[in-house]
């Protein structure tokens, strides 16, 4: 079914966003240019993989006990060919209000704060579970399993639906038109870039 959308529609990964927000020139680099990043050389990487292959041997009824959840559902790939986007959700949190919610898990302490990738990953992950189960999502949570575990709420508005559908808009636009993107305001981004070299 994947290969049948993808041939239809251009249909972009939950990570392409996030890599996105980090800077607009990966998707074209990545998409337009198809040169890969070797992500799977990162650290943090291949320890975020590792803890989400292994929380199911840490992670037992805590989640249904304290976010109010009744049933879930784990690892679930999902596609919106309306939105236009595709993606893995951890877990989908079906809510003893009869509103469902994704939950993601990170190798990360939580730092008092939350950073825009997670917001928005959650936000991606919310449209796919709207369109794909036909339920309310109105939050999303994040485990953040370097600092034991600790899950965080996230309120996810219409104006943060709103903001998630013009990203998409905006990857697609660059990958369907090649559209070489501005480059990022932040310098700090591009010192440890795998795209330094080639980005002018």
């Amino acid at each position: 079914m994947e290969d049948v959308f993808d041939e239809i529609y251009t249909i972009i990964n939950i990570s392409d966003v996030l890599e996105y927000q980090f800077c607009s020139r990966f998707i074209y680099f990545m998409h337009c240019l198809n040169i890969p990043q070797h992500e799977e050389k990162r650290f943090k990487v291949l320890k975020g993989r590792e803890v989400h292959q292994n929380r199911q041997l840490t992670n037992k009824d805590y989640v249904r006990k304290k976010l109010h959840c009744v049933q879930k559902d784990s690892e679930v790939y999902l596609v919106s060919k309306t939105h236009h986007i595709k993606g893995i959700v951890d877990e989908v949190l079906f809510l003893d209000d009869g509103t469902a919610a994704p939950l993601e898990y990170k190798f990360a302490e939580y730092k008092e704060k939350l950073f825009s990738t997670h917001k928005y990953q959650l936000v991606m992950q919310a449209i796919l579970i709207k369109d794909n189960y036909g339920k309310e999502v109105n939050k999303g949570y994040i485990c953040y399993t370097r600092s034991n575990n600790l899950v965080k709420e996230l309120e996810i508005k219409t104006c943060d639906f709103n903001k998630a559908f013009e990203i998409i808009e905006d990857i697609l636009e660059i990958i369907e038109k090649g559209k070489y993107p501005k480059a990022t305001k932040s310098a700090n981004k591009c010192i440890d870039c795998c795209y330094r070299n080639i980005c002018v």
